[in-house]
Order: structure tokens, then C-alpha cells, then sequence
């Protein structure tokens, strides 16, 4: 289950007067996009009538129902899931990141296996196998309901004939550090591995298919969240060469997966399938969650708590530490000029920013927006800026994010902390440590991007 307010604290929330509303600010947001609440609220059973909003399925009609959760939120899925089932359901498998192998309930027929993340490793691919293997020789008389969710893209994976894993590893690697947009990353990922890009439809098909999304990316792509593995790709192997192109990659990413992409664009190897393509008729796929829902039940809290809101955007993209730099000067607007609202105030925004890696440091895009955020509000008073990832751990720490507030750069500085140094390394994780001022919530299971809240009270 997502966290509760009581979960949502740092020294930085406990010591401020409204550390407390902006706890339950944040706890309301994720409670939003529970995985199994998402799940229950798009599919239900009626008998044997099983309906997810405007699809129907008798289930008299199917021989065998299989369950096959992919992602972060993969087991909360599965078990709501399952449960709307019961004895209907023939297996299912759920591979997940480690760690997030709990459940309050889990069907007994659904098995959990865990995998990489961000990368994939020798799990990912045994567990996909796993998958693969369960989903072979299906007739048009089986059901196989997908639950889809963030992370996925690393978990679920079968890479090309002659490409290593230690290939795919590298070339991720690269894109992370050059700051690639996931949409980019996806698109690569899509025409190197097998079961992206719509390849599990390929495996599924003729049986029927019912995928239930629960999306961590801007603008709720389907084909990108978890890089579509039910989904038509409207990417090409052409778009692939172009990203390599685009961040001067080519030189450094595996010959085999060069080789791989030249073949496709020469038409030598199949397109991923696209839009309109007959395999997808059976295919029927229902956004369950999003960053969208998150963001907007944190402005129903923070309307309850008495601040006057708005939810500035919900595609937020760009450099980390300028976009958290670029909130930050809306509080100084904000107290000059009461515009665009008067205090005491709550901006909500939510997307997904990216890190350019320059240093060695430890830390993630919220930690960075954070500490970007916190070099302009230096000096102003009451006002605070939480960046925090809604699946609990930004970038390969055990932080979710990081709080900001017009004292931080001065504490820092009493700390002997430099912020600019700590930047220009990409250390935002030891910047934050020392003061007590990261976030720490462990998996909260679910998955919708990444949420900021600006308050000037």
C-alpha cells in the first residue's frame, strides 16, 4: 500500500509549522493511484460476466483465464486482480523489482518472481521465459488479462537474437547518462528486445487479451509505459538510429545492436507491429492510473487544508535542477505580486525530468530538482518544495526525494556543504543526508511519475 502521512516525514516536514498538511498533501496523492484500488475500479465481476469499463467477457466462453503482471506495482495488481477472478483464473505470474514481492493477498495460483531495475539481469530474462513458457500454444478460447506498470521495461526482457544482455546493459547505461528522454530510451529498447513494442500480443495471440495500464510516463503513451509489450509501436528502427544519432552513441553502443538496427532498417528484420495491425483486434487495453489522478488528488487535499491551488501541468520534462530551479522563482512571484495565486499557496506539478550525469555523485531527479529548487530559494521565508517519485526510490538511492525550504543553502553552508560542488557532481543524495531533508517512504508499491509541491504560506 502507498504510504500514510506518518510515512511521508523528514526532519525538514516535522520541523515546519505545516510539515503535517503537507504530509497528508502527499500521502492523499498516492493514495490516488493505489495499484489494487486502480485495479478494482476498472474490472469487476458479475457471475461469470467480467467487465473492465466498457468491455465484457463471458467467462463461460473461455477455456483457461491466465494473469500476467509486469512491473513495480505488479503484485497489489495481480492480487486485485485475482481476487475479482477467484476460481476462474487458471495461473498467473508476476515478475516485479526486488523488494516488492509483498502483498496483503495474493491468489494462490499466481506466482511472484522478481527481477532487475533499472537493469535487467539474468532474472529478468529467466523470469520473462517463465512468462513466455505460460503464455505458449493458447488457443481463441483463453483470456490472458495484462497488468501493466512502471519499470516494466527492465523486468520483461528477451533481447534480440545476438544481443548480450551486458549489450543492452551498456547501451542503457549511456542513454541514462546523457539524459535521453524515457520516450527515447523506449523506442530502442522496443527494436532490440523481443517482447517490447507489442512483442507479448505476438506470443498472446489468437487468444484474447485485456491489458489494465497503470502509466509512469508523460502523457500516458501506452506504447511507452514499459515500452508496450501489448501495445501497437508506432516507432521504427529508423527512429532508433536517429536517438543514437542524436546523442553521438553510435561509436559507443555494442556492434551487434548496430547490426541489429541496420538489418531493420533495411527491411531484413520485421517491424515491430503498428497501429491498425490485425493482431491487436482481440486486444483491448484500459488506462487504470495515472500521474494525472496523483496530482490532482494532492489539490483536493491541499484545498482541504485551507491553501489556495493550482496543478500547474502533469508533463513536466527538462533538465532536473533548472526545473526545480524554475519552481522555486514562482515563490518569490508568489509573495511580490499574489500571482498566479496568493498565499497561502499550493502548486502541484507532476512528469518526469532527467538528470545529465556529469559527476560520480549519488543521487536522482528528485533529489536533483530539490537541491536546484533549493540554490533560488535561498533567503525566502515560509516557503517549502518537495520532489519526490511516486514508487518510493528515486534513481538508485533509498530516498523517494528530497525537501527544499529558504533556509536549506544556509544550514548546508553552516555544514560546510557547497551546494554548487554537490551539483556539479550529482551528488544530491550526500547533500540532503547530512541535513536530514530526504524523504524516505520504501516501495509504496505503485508507480505514476514524479510529483512536486510548491507552498509559500
Amino acid at each position: 500500500m502507498p504510504p500514510s502521512a506518518a510515512q511521508l516525514t523528514s526532519f525538514s516536514l516535522e520541523s515546519l509549522p505545516i510539515g503535517a498538511k503537507l504530509g497528508r498533501i502527499l500521502s492523499a496523492a498516492l493514495q490516488a493511484v493505489d495499484p489494487a484500488a486502480a485495479v478494482r475500479n476498472h474490472l469487476s465481476r458479475h457471475g461469470t460476466l467480467l467487465i473492465s469499463d466498457d468491455v465484457k467477457y463471458d467467462l463461460r466462453d473461455f477455456n483457461c483465464i491466465y494473469i500476467v503482471a509486469i512491473g513495480k506495482a505488479g503484485v497489489p495488481m495481480a492480487s486485485a486482480a485475482g481476487a475479482v477472478l477467484g476460481n476462474h483464473l487458471t495461473r498467473g505470474l508476476a515478475l516485479v523489482k526486488y523488494g516488492h514481492a509483498f502483498s496483503a493477498y495474493t491468489h494462490p495460483n499466481i506466482k511472484i518472481l522478481e527481477a532487475g531495475h533499472p537493469y535487467s539481469d539474468a532474472n529478468s530474462i529467466a523470469g520473462t521465459q517463465q512468462i513466455l513458457a505460460l503464455l505458449s500454444n493458447l488457443q481463441k478460447s483463453d483470456l490472458v488479462i495484462c497488468l501493466i506498470s512502471g519499470g516494466g521495461s527492465a523486468l520483461f526482457s528477451a533481447p534480440a537474437p545476438g544481443i548480450t544482455l551486458q549489450d543492452m546493459h551498456a547501451l542503457m547505461r549511456l542513454l541514462f547518462v546523457c539524459g535521453a528522454r524515457i520516450d527515447e530510451i523506449n523506442t530502442l529498447r522496443k527494436h532490440i528486445d523481443t517482447v517490447k513494442g507489442g512483442g507479448l500480443t505476438r506470443w498472446i495471440s489468437p487468444a484474447a487479451a485485456l491489458t489494465l495500464i497503470l502509466s509512469d510516463v508523460v502523457g500516458d503513451s501506452l506504447d511507452t509505459i514499459a515500452s508496450g509489450p501489448t501495445s501497437p509501436d508506432p516507432t521504427t528502427f529508423l527512429q532508433a538510429w536517429e536517438i543514437l544519432h542524436k546523442y553521438n552513441l553510435v561509436e559507443q553502443t555494442a556492434p551487434a545492436i548496430i547490426e541489429h538496427i541496420r538489418r531493420g532498417i533495411a527491411g531484413q528484420i520485421p517491424e515491430t507491429p503498428k497501429p491498425g495491425a490485425c493482431l491487436f483486434q482481440n486486444t483491448h487495453h484500459v488506462l487504470v492510473g495515472s500521474n494525472k489522478q496523483a496530482a490532482e488528488a494532492a489539490i483536493r487535499q491541499a484545498n482541504a487544508e485551507g491553501f489556495n491551488t493550482l496543478l500547474q501541468t502533469t508533463t513536466q520534462q527538462g533538465e532536473a535542477n533548472k526545473i526545480g530551479a524554475q519552481m522555486a522563482t514562482i515563490a518569490n512571484h508568489i509573495r511580490t505580486t499574489g500571482q498566479p495565486i496568493s498565499p497561502p499557496a499550493c502548486i502541484i506539478a507532476g512528469g518526469e525530468t532527467t538528470v545529465t550525469i556529469r559527476g560520480n555523485g549519488l543521487g536522482g531527479r528528485n533529489q536533483e530538482c530539490a537541491l536546484g529548487a533549493a540554490m533560488t530559494l535561498a533567503g525566502q521565508k515560509n516557503v517549502v518544495f518537495i520532489s519526490l517519485a511516486s514508487d518510493g526510490g528515486d534513481g538508485p538511492t533509498d530516498a523517494a526525494g528530497a525537501v527544499a525550504t529558504g533556509e536549506t543553502i544556509d544550514r548546508a553552508r553552516q555544514l560546510g556543504l557547497d551546494p554548487v560542488d554537490y551539483l556539479d557532481r550529482n551528488d544530491s543524495y550526500h547533500f540532503f543526508e547530512p541535513l536530514e531533508d530526504l524523504i524516505k517512504t520504501g516501495p509504496t508499491m505503485t508507480n505514476v511519475n514524479d510529483l512536486m509541491a510548491l507552498v509559500v504560506y
